[in-house]
């Protein structure tokens, strides 16, 4: 089993010397990776709902800081060995695939292998709107760009065409350091993000909790989906919310088939940080 921490650069973890604190006494106490979050614009007063709180809205205030998903994970790079660095997630359908493609092997190069691209097809329409980017076309161009960074990632120089982005004859290097590249998961708790997931990710983080059955219904829908394709499902590697500290509950979950267990970070502050990890091997990491 392993360990992840989301929103690993909220609010203070933004800063310098917190992010490096976090990630360092992660990696201390057995925590596996990291995982940032992105919201390049936050329109004030937005209207579309937010599906991960009731309120439907985000936790956080407007105007609170998000930071860019991959430059914190280089700064955590150099401050580490082992620990993994997750985008967690990156809002996809907003970048161009040629850019995400090199910064993601860059990534994986400064930290000898231990990138995970974390995407999500957004929710935020005033968010797409702002960046001249057509919501209704979201999905479509995530699938796409989902290709077209794989194929920049593969050594030759062919071209690339598609209904969105399209090149010729280009070299992009360097190439991601983990053999077939940066391995790449989808984010969403929709019965398309599982489809999703079955047609052209190596993971799925469903990212709610297995609230009346939810997180087992997903992965029904993933595994069916790889069934029609023709695909292993068990290739896929499945990242959840910890669903308690007992083993028996992580072990319940384990044999449905996640392998990696989220986690909030434990404090906004030092000690906090330090007690709330070492707390957390102690009661939930030692003993399994």
């Amino acid at each position: 089993m392993k360990f992840g921490v989301a929103f690993a650069t909220r609010g203070p973890l933004g800063q310098p010397a917190m992010l490096a604190h976090l990630a360092k006494t992660a990696e201390d106490t057995g925590i596996e990776s990291i995982w940032t979050t992105e919201h390049v614009l936050v329109p004030v007063g937005y209207k579309s709902e937010y599906p991960y709180d009731p309120s439907g809205k985000m936790t956080s205030a407007d105007n609170d800081p998000h930071p860019d998903p991959l430059l914190p994970l280089a700064y955590a790079a150099a401050v580490t060995t082992k620990l993994k660095l997750a985008t967690g997630v990156m809002i996809l359908p907003q970048r161009h695939p040629a850019y995400v493609a090199k910064q993601m092997a860059t990534l994986d190069v400064l930290s000898e292998g231990r990138a995970i691209l974390g995407i999500g097809v957004g929710w935020l329409r005033e968010e797409f709107e702002a960046l001249d980017v057509p919501f209704d076309e979201r999905a479509a161009r995530t699938r796409e760009s989902v290709a077209a960074i794989r194929h920049l990632w593969k050594e030759g120089d062919e071209p690339f065409e598609g209904k969105y982005y399209k090149w010729g004859r280009v070299q992009s290097n360097p190439k991601p350091v983990q053999p077939g590249g940066v391995p790449i998961v989808i984010g969403g708790h929709t019965d398309i993000s599982a489809k999703r997931a079955a047609r052209y990710a190596d993971g799925y983080f469903p990212g709610r909790d297995d609230t009346e059955g939810r997180l087992s219904e997903l992965l029904a829908i993933m595994r069916e989906e790889c069934d029609r394709l023709g695909r292993d499902a068990s290739e896929i590697e499945i990242t959840a919310p910890l669903p308690g500290f007992d083993p028996e509950s992580l072990h319940a979950a384990a044999e449905k088939g996640v392998s990696r267990f989220m986690i909030p970070p434990p404090a906004f502050d030092k000690d906090g940080i330090t007690k709330g990890f070492n707390e957390f091997h102690d009661l939930v990491i030692a003993k399994l």
